[in-house]
Order: structure tokens, then sequence, then C-alpha cells
């Protein structure tokens, strides 16, 4: 049987991929303490059966998961197991006190330094330590022929290497699936040919998942196919980023036809282990390598004599200051070595990269999916003006989430491109925006195809995710959308979502995951065939009953779709890359054919001659952690966000003011089809809290990513404003980004600790501990007033309102609903066209008549998204809003001045 990407099961191994390992982390310090206890219990004769029933738990649990891991590993748990079956409890204490610090610590790297039972050496604090991986190899062949085996691949390594290795070797298939959902060190994979399907250990942890892949392959049969093939194309699918190798007992494996892609590298039993050992390690390595950041750490070595425009090159003007030496020494002799406005020394020119930066680029196109990648330094908000410059002229219509950020807004006023702006769904209690229906985008398709103007349609430009964590199935909007108009570009705004691809958990919510995976499927016979039935029951409809479109779940046809997919993501504000570092990913057909011209015209438009080097040189370090061990930090920050879901639901002092927003609160149920069960008794049971939203992730329109948690702070009396600054910051140094009237926005990156996480609940406990007591103190007249607090944060709320209309001035074609923003915006310029009125003025007008209309984007911040761009009409309940909107800054409007608006006469002079 041949396997291909499209028929694996799409499984985002949620709970796998998670508390397995923490539970074994947690289980090595427990069993330091019970072993220590025990020596105590002994020497003073009481009674220690409980303990030692708690011991042989413990060890049972570890029997069961430390067959994955190098460090201790099942040999050191077999010999403190010895000891504790000899009652040697001061060693079996001592010995699991030293495993459980190596292994928080290091983790497989801890094996480096000394295994169980040996003098483990401590590496001094200047130490420069060779960077460590596990290789994993499944084999069942004999244990001592295999250890021969692998005693002399390890022996090939020299001990002055910068890259070391240990392995860890594992007999069938399922015990090498978990060992690549648990253990993060692993980085190379060495299958041979063939192996058996299930584990003597259980691994139940993960047991329904294996169960699927036996009952739709067979795996489990005597008759199956080869499981070193499945297995691979499984672990692609969880982690892409790892070295794959085949080892086949045949000079010539049989032959199919995805081996080749899979692997990279098939060896024979019989060739040198030493190529086998060389091949390992090169394959990490490359992915260790960083071209850009070795070429700047080189250059600021080397000695330079500084005759070009940057004083700061090489410090002197700083150290050699008798006034801002301070600089010098705050921020290091380093960063100004490496300053630099030449592009000599294999630096390379961001503007034209040839060298070390297109190397950088073209590796994180590989770690992204991505068949381009194109670094950023001024953010992406520039990053979204050079695609929507690139990708689209005047008169395009652009179809674009009217909530998206304004530079996105910029990019059209810019280019000339028409926007449609298209509503988001309202989360009214919260004043809080989702994401746009699927059906919306397909309606307003439908009603520009009868207005004559679906050709003129470029783009589909939308959020993903939202500040608040509401992600899209990028796959079938993609999906939908090109069923209606086949060559239409999509830009997918992930500036907070660039982590989301290392992990199988929401990576097929990914922009370029989800276009890789649908122009594959476009490209199989059984795609045809599917399409060939979908038209038939189409044609059997009424195409121009829009319930025909709107109803059904629409399939492109392969043969006039082009898949062109883009996504601009800020690097810096998930991954480890310093300020404004972004990057632009591109997977579309037709680029190198359509659009690589105007795509480095408006790259070369909006990109300083004079970018920062560190900038770029953390992108390419950004793609290096991102390739190695962003797969466990994502799962870590998974961890940690359930984890902080968990506790709060469970407080009940906390719940009683404020609690984490569920899917159920913001995504209203039309757009999740599947539920996930979401109670605190549920939320409280660690095991079942990540398994239950699986299927949730896998087909809901609309889920939550799950790192953003949106704390409803509305029962505190304190508006989210209030929250964030007077009660977090000023209060207890607890910084947060975003708000809305009555919410706090806590995002968990792979920078949060489990320290963090518990300083955090301890701050909400005071704080609800706090408000318990004074309320408990009230007077009558107190309560009314917190009582109308209350009221006022959580009943009421200014109505969110909908994109009105633009003005028929800057309406161009008749029956569309696009607007002219471009010329709207430069006839703002003018200021004989634009008069300022306040509210009460607006309204006044607005009552007698006057079409009122907006020369510039108003942004209220927060919630962060434009009331008003120029060209549109002022409603009522944009007004509305305003009013009861209770904020400090609004962006585009003067307090002082009123709302900048046209005068009569340029709307009907022009």
């Amino acid at each position: 049987m041949s396997y291909t990407a499209r028929e694996l099961p799409s499984r985002s191994f949620l709970a796998e991929t998670t508390n397995p390992a923490y539970a074994r982390r947690d289980a090595w310090e427990r069993l330091g303490r019970v072993a220590e206890r025990l020596a105590v219990g002994q020497r003073s004769g009481q009674d220690v059966s409980e303990l030692e029933d708690e011991l042989a738990d413990l060890f049972a649990f570890l029997r069961g998961v430390e067959g994955l891991w190098v460090y201790p590993g099942g040999g050191g748990l077999e010999t403190l197991e010895t000891w504790a079956g000899r009652g040697d409890y001061d060693v079996l204490a001592e010995q699991a006190r030293v495993a459980a610090w190596q292994l928080g610590r290091w983790s497989d790297k801890a094996s480096i330094f000394g295994g169980i039972g040996e003098s483990v050496r401590q590496p001094g604090p200047d130490e420069k330590l060779p960077g460590y991986f596990t290789l994993l190899v499944v084999s069942d062949t004999d244990p001592a022929v295999l250890e021969s085996g692998l005693a002399e691949l390890r022996s090939y390594s020299r001990p002055n290497d910068d890259l070391v290795f240990d392995i860890v070797s594992v007999d069938s298939f399922e015990a090498a699936l978990a060992a690549v959902l648990v253990n993060h060190d692993i980085q190379a994979v060495l299958l041979r040919y063939d192996f058996p399907f299930r584990s003597p250990a259980a691994f139940g942890f993960y047991g329904p998942q294996l169960d699927e892949l036996d009952a739709e392959y067979g795996l489990g049969g005597a008759a199956s196919p080869p499981r070193s093939l499945a297995l691979a194309h499984v672990i692609r699918r969880i982690r892409p980023h790892l070295n794959l190798y085949l080892l086949t007992d045949e000079s010539m494996p049989e032959s199919h036809d995805t081996t080749y892609e899979v692997f990279d590298r098939v060896f024979y039993r019989y060739e040198a282990r030493s190529e086998l050992n060389v091949t390992v390690m090169s394959g990490v390595r490359n992915r260790v390598d960083t071209p850009f950041f070795d070429a700047l750490k080189s250059y600021a070595e080397r000695p330079i004599g500084n005759f070009h425009a940057l004083p700061i090159a090489r410090g002197n003007s700083l150290f050699n200051s008798k006034w801002i030496r301070d600089m010098a020494e705050f921020y290091g002799r380093n960063i100004f070595l490496a300053e630099t406005s030449s592009t000599a020394g294999g630096l390379d020119s961001l503007l034209s990269p040839h060298g070390s930066l297109k190397e950088a680029q073209d590796k994180a196109a590989v770690a992204w999916g991505a068949e381009h990648t194109f670094f950023a330094t001024n953010g992406t908000s520039t990053s979204n003006k050079i695609v929507v410059q690139a990708l689209t002229r005047p008169d395009d219509i652009v179809l674009i989430d009217r909530n998206c950020h304004k530079s996105h807004h910029y990019g059209l006023i810019l280019g000339g491109a028409h926007p449609i702006y298209l509503d988001a769904y309202p989360l009214g209690d919260y004043v809080i925006y989702g994401g746009v229906p699927l059906r919306t985008i397909k309606q307003t398709l439908l009603d520009l195809r009868r207005a004559g103007r679906l050709d003129a349609v470029k783009m589909v430009l939308l959020t993903n995710c939202t500040f608040d964590g509401v992600t899209y199935n990028p796959t079938r909007v993609m999906q939908e959308v090109l069923a209606i108009k086949p060559d239409v570009v999509f830009l997918w705004d992930e500036a907070w979502f660039a982590f989301v691809n290392v992990h199988p958990l929401m990576r097929h919510r990914a922009a370029m995951a989800s276009a890789r995976a649908l122009e594959a499927r476009l490209r199989t016979p059984g795609y045809r065939e599917e399409y060939a039935a979908h038209q038939a029951r189409m044609d059997g409809l009424d195409p121009d009953d829009d319930a025909t479109w709107l109803d059904n779940e629409l399939l492109p046809d392969p043969d006039r779709t082009r898949v062109r997919v883009y996504a601009t993501q800020s690097t810096h504000k998930s991954l480890s890359a310093l300020r404004q570092g972004s990057m632009i990913h591109v997977y579309d057909q037709d680029f190198e054919r359509m659009a690589v011209t105007q795509f480095h015209e408006a790259f070369n438009t909006h990109t300083s001659t004079s970018p920062n080097y560190q900038i770029l040189a953390s992108l390419d370090l950004a793609r290096r952690q991102f390739d190695l061990e962003g797969y466990g930090l994502v799962a870590r920050a998974y961890e940690i966000a359930l984890t902080i879901r968990r506790r709060i639901a469970t407080d009940p002092l906390i719940a009683r003011y404020m609690h984490v927003l569920r899917g159920s609160e913001m995504v209203p149920e039309e757009f999740r089809p599947v539920h996930s069960q979401e109670t605190a008794a549920v939320l409280a049971d660690k095991a079942s809290g990540w398994p239950n939203a699986r299927a949730t992730i896998e087909t809901n329109e609309f889920v939550l990513d799950p790192t953003r948690l949106t704390l409803f702070v509305g029962g505190t009396g304190w508006n989210g404003d209030e929250f964030k600054n007077d009660v977090l910051m000023d209060s207890y140094g607890i910084q947060v980004n975003k708000t809305s009237i009555n919410s706090v926005l806590f995002i968990i990156t792979i920078g949060a600790t489990w320290g963090s996480v518990d300083y955090l609940l301890d701050v909400l406990r005071q704080i609800a501990r706090r408000l318990e007591l004074e309320e408990a103190e009230f007077s009558p007249a107190q309560r009314k007033v917190f009582e109308r607090r209350v009221h006022r944060a959580t009943k009421e709320l200014p109505q969110l309102p909908d994109f009105s209309a633009f003005h028929a001035t800057f309406s161009p074609h008749e029956g569309s609903p696009e607007g002219d923003m471009r010329a709207a915006y430069f006839l703002g310029y003018d200021p004989e066209n634009v008069e300022y009125l306040m509210l009460d003025e607006v309204r006044a007008a607005m009552d007698a008549g006057r079409e009122v209309v907006s020369s510039s984007l108003v942004v209220p911040y927060p919630p962060g998204f434009p009331i008003l761009v120029p060209g549109q009409v002022v409603s009522e309940a944009i007004l509305e809003f305003m009013d009861k909107l209770d904020v400090k800054e609004i962006h585009g409007y003067q307090p002082d001045l009123g709302l900048a608006v046209f005068t009569e006469t340029a709307l009907t002079d022009r």
C-alpha cells in the first residue's frame, strides 16, 4: 500500500504531546521524596508499608514510559529498582534526587554527564557544552546484536565534536510513536525496514489513535504494508522537522512511491556504520547551522577599518565617549562589533540576497513549509503592506476583515485596491469580535458575481489568529472560496501565530500547512473522482439559488484552481527574535510566473536600504530554535495554558470574580458543530482536558488557540483597562498586551515558566481575596457602588457596530459595496475638504438628513479595530459605540476638535 500526505489521518495527538512527559518528571521528583521518607522510616522502625506501595506505583508508572528516554532510561530505572528491592533507601533517595535534578535541567542531555550509579559531572559555569540530540532507533533485532551495532555507531563520535548524540532504541511502531510524541530531544529517527506494530508495554495515553491507525491501514495484521513507511509518514505528520532514515536488509528495497520522499536517506544493512554516523550528524548539523548569524559573528571577530556610514560600528564612538559610554556598557560590545552598513564579509543584502541571508531565508522556508520566505525588519505592519501592494492593483477588489490590523487598511490606501469590508461575528457580552464566517465570504462573492464584479476580486485577507485566539480553518475557507473564484489570492495575517507550524495540535490551522495540503490534495486522482461526483450533485441544483452555494460544502475545480497563499508572521511576538523581526511566507503556484517582479518591487519600496543586521540574525536564530526545540517548547506552552485554565476554573475564590472565557463563549454554537465539554469537572481532570478538545480542533469552523487566555473580569468591578494598569501592572508587575471593556488577555508564549504560572495564580487569588474581604465590610452605599460598577462592566456595554457603507462618492461601481478608500484618503489631505464635528454635532447633522462621511481612520484602543475608515458613512451605531466606549486613546479622533469628516461641498464637487 502506498501512503500519501492526503491519506494520513488528521490527528492532533493532543493529550499525548503534553501530559506524559510532565507526569514522568513529576514522578521522578516524588520518587526521591518517597525514598527519603522510606529511609527515615526504616531507621526509626516505623511501618512503611504505605510508602512502599506508593514507591511500587511510581516504579510501575516509570517502567511503562522510561524506555522512551535515554536518561535515566530503562537501564537506570532497573538499577534503582534493584536498590529498592534490597531496601537501600538512602542510596535510592540520593540517586533519585540527582536524577530528578539532572532530568529537570538537561533532560536526555544529562546522559553525557553520567548515568545512574555513576559519578555525575557538573559542568562549569563558563564551560562551553556541545549541542546534544537523541537518535531514536526502531528495530526488533536481537537486543545483544542491536546493542553491538549501536555501540559501534556511537563510537564514531569524537570527544571534541561540537554536536553529540545518544541513542534510545525501541522495538515497535507503538513505542516509536510514543517516543516521538513525548521525547522532545529526539531529532533523528533510524527505522529498520519492518517491526511489530504493538508493544509489550502498553502506552495507554494514546491508545485510541493507535487503534484508529490499525483499523484504517491494517498495520496490526500479518499482511500489513511495511510499517517503517507508515511510521515515517505519521512522524512527518507529527514532527516534520525530524531527520528520518531507513535501514533495510535488501540491497534494493521494495519500491514504494513515497519512500524517497519521506526518508532523508536509505541505508543498506551492511554499509559502513561510519557513514550512517556522519549522515545522522550532518542532518542535524544542517538544521543547527545559522548562515547569516554565523557570518555576522565572523564579521564581528575580524579586524575592520571602519570608513562606512555608521559611527557606532565597532563601538568606538561610544566607548571613547565622555557622555554616552553607558550606552555601550548597557548593550555590550558585541552588538556594536556586529554593526555595519556593508554587505561585504558574507553578510549579504536584504534587498538582493544571494549568500548567507538567502541561505537563512531558504532554511526558514523549509521550516515553515513555505516555497519562499522573506525576512523583514520593520515588523508585520510593513510585511502586510508589501504583500497587499505586490498582489493588487488599483480597482482590484480585496475582501477584508474590517477588524484586521490597521496596516492592511493603509496598504489598500497606498495600492489603490478597493476593500469590501466583511463583518466578523460579534461577542457582545465581551465587546470582542471573532472571525468572519465562511458563509459571509461566500455570500459576498455571490453578490459580486451578480453585480458583474467577481472578476475584479483579487484577494481575501483575514487575520489568523485574532488577538483573543480565534483561529480559522484555512483549508476549508480556501477550498470553498476557490470553488467560486479559482484564482483568488489569500493573505493570512498570522502576526501572533508564528509558532503554530511546529506542533501538530493546531498546525492544520496554519496558512502554509493548509496551502501545501490543499495543493497536494488537488493533484491526486482520488480528488478528481471526488470532484466529479460533487459536480454531478451540483449540476442537479439551481445555480441561481444562493442556497446551492451557501448550504453545500464546495469543491474547487482541479483544472482551474491555483493555490496562491501568503502569510505574514511577527516572529518576534511568539518566537525568540528581536523586536520588529518578521517573516513573509509564500506558497504560490504562480509566484514566479505572475508575482515575483511585483513582489520584489513592493519589498524594495517598503524596506530600508540599511536594515538592522541584529534583527536579521535573530530571525535566523529563531528558525534554529523553532526547528530543533520548538516542538517541545510549544508543547510546554500548551500544557501551561491548560494548567492555568484548569486551576482558575476549579478555584472557588478566583472563579467567584473572574474566569477564562471558554470556546463555547468565544465561538457561537453555529460555528462549532462538534462540541467539547469545558466544565470545571472536566478541566479538573488533567488527563481528559486535552483529549476532549481533539475533535473540536480538527473539525469546527473556528476554534481557540489554547495559548490565549481571555480573562473575564467583569465581576471585579474594574474595567479591562483598570485591571491591566491599576491592578496587574501597578500592584503586581504583571504585563499584558490587550484588554476589552471587561477582559484582559494573557498570552502564554514559549518563554512562559512554571514559576510565572504560580505567580499569576497567586496574584489572581490575592486579588479575589482582597475583593472578598472588601465586600464583607461594605456599607449599603459601598455595595451599591460596587454593584453599579459590575453592572456597567457586564450589562451596560456598547453594541459592536457593523461596517456601515462607503459614501456614493467613493463607490465606483454600482451594485458593489467596494470603496475607493485611496481617493477618500487623499481627498482629506486638502484642509478645505475637511471639517471637525463634535459627536453631538455629528448626530444633529445626521438627524437633519446629512450623510456624514469620515475622512480618516478612527481606531479606539481598546478594542483596537477601526470603527471608521476614509470614505465611510457614519452610522448611529458607530456614534453610540463611541459614546459608551470609555477609553483614553482613539487614533484618528481628537477630543478637543471632534471627528474629522468631509464637508458637504467636498463630496458634491468631486
